[in-house]
């Protein structure tokens, strides 16, 4: 899409609403020739993820004419990708593409950028965000980064991740070595569960090593190329940790407020349309990909309602150890409570109905 298509919709309806007989000199606004930096939290090999940061990229430069150009770094070649917030406040880069949770470290509200265990869904993520205050409550926390920033990419429900053992009881996760980064490590470490935080890149290695009992990653597009079923073939849902994984773009205050207005808005639309692509894209991929695997052996299991169960009054408890420390995350989990108590009820007689029966349909035959 070109610049010129692109804005000519805005200046058409601008026009609409001056009277015929007033003449208006038209103000060009500047299009400064940029080259920015952008550092993603994710290597090449996981396409998907880079690829949002690319296709946001693209949409950039075609909507300004090639004058806005962002050149997209993989983890690692700038900085490693749990540092791009960082890179970002000291304006060591001018943009990163990063879940706000590889942050919670320094401030736990930033979680629910990303999203909490037992959380919202994509759809409701995206609305509290946007229309519940969500924006505002993350804005605050990321103040003390120099930094703002805007939902850019998610990959819906991810997978609860390969097991060697069968998971009856919450009884099978005392003592078990389970691969498993942020928070929802942090909530089954309650139940019994030792966390172990290895990269994507090594947990191949550490199931040959047989230093890690089960792992957790992404979902099948991405699990099915980590090879590990020849060790653990259960392969257990849902990720209840992440029922979704908002990404967002993260740019330094400075440099976002240095943009010309247009600009602002055009890297605005493109990460509409790259959060739209990425959910769109895993959508695409995953089920193919799930198929494949239960075809070459994998065995698909639920976590039973009892482990669940014990899994979400530890993720309260948590949550309320982290309130009681921190004022904002306590604002966001009120913020959060009260807009997903308002959005369960329409859901239910909405989107699970319909997808439920139609799930039924298609397993009657």
């Amino acid at each position: 899409m070109k610049r010129r298509h692109f804005l000519r919709g805005g200046a058409l309806a601008a026009a609409s609403g001056v009277a015929a007989s007033v003449a208006m000199p038209a103000i060009a606004q500047p299009s400064p020739d940029l080259k920015w930096r952008l550092t993603s939290s994710f290597p090449k090999s996981l396409d998907v993820y880079f690829g949002t940061a690319q296709v946001f990229a693209k949409y950039v430069a075609e909507a300004t004419d090639n004058k806005f150009l962002i050149q997209i770094y993989a983890a690692g070649e700038i900085v490693p990708g749990r540092q791009a917030l960082d890179a970002v406040a000291s304006a060591t880069v001018e943009m990163a593409h990063t879940p706000l949770s590889f942050y919670a470290a320094k401030d736990s509200a930033l979680s629910f950028g990303t999203g909490l265990p037992f959380g919202f869904n994509q759809r409701q993520q995206q609305a509290w965000l946007v229309n519940g205050g969500g924006d505002a409550i993350v804005g605050e926390a990321l103040a003390r980064f120099n930094a703002f920033a805007i939902p850019c990419g998610n990959s819906g429900t991810q997978m609860g991740g390969f097991f060697r053992k069968d998971i009856n009881t919450v009884d099978d996760l005392k003592g078990l070595k389970f691969r498993i980064n942020g928070m929802g490590g942090q909530v089954l470490a309650r139940t019994g569960v030792i966390p172990q935080q290895l990269s994507g890149a090594d947990i191949y290695a550490a199931f040959e090593r047989g230093t890690i009992d089960a792992a957790e990653f992404i979902g099948p597009y991405d699990d099915e190329k980590l090879g590990v079923t020849k060790f653990a073939k259960n392969y257990y849902y849902p990720g209840w940790w992440q029922g979704n994984s908002m990404l967002h773009l993260a740019v330094n205050a400075e440099k976002w407020a240095s943009l010309p207005k247009h600009y602002q808005a055009i890297v605005a639309h493109a990460c509409d349309t790259a959060n739209a692509w990425m959910l769109a894209r895993y959508d695409t991929l995953n089920g193919p990909a799930l198929r494949r695997m239960l075809a070459a052996g994998v065995s698909l299991k639920a976590f039973p309602v009892p482990v669940l169960d014990a899994c979400y009054r530890a993720a309260q408890d948590h949550f309320a150890d982290l309130a009681a420390q921190n004022p904002l995350f306590k604002k966001a989990l009120d913020s959060t409570n009260a807009f997903r108590a308002e959005q369960l009820p329409w859901w239910q007689i909405a989107e699970y109905a319909i997808d439920s029966y139609m799930i039924g349909a298609r397993n009657r035959g």
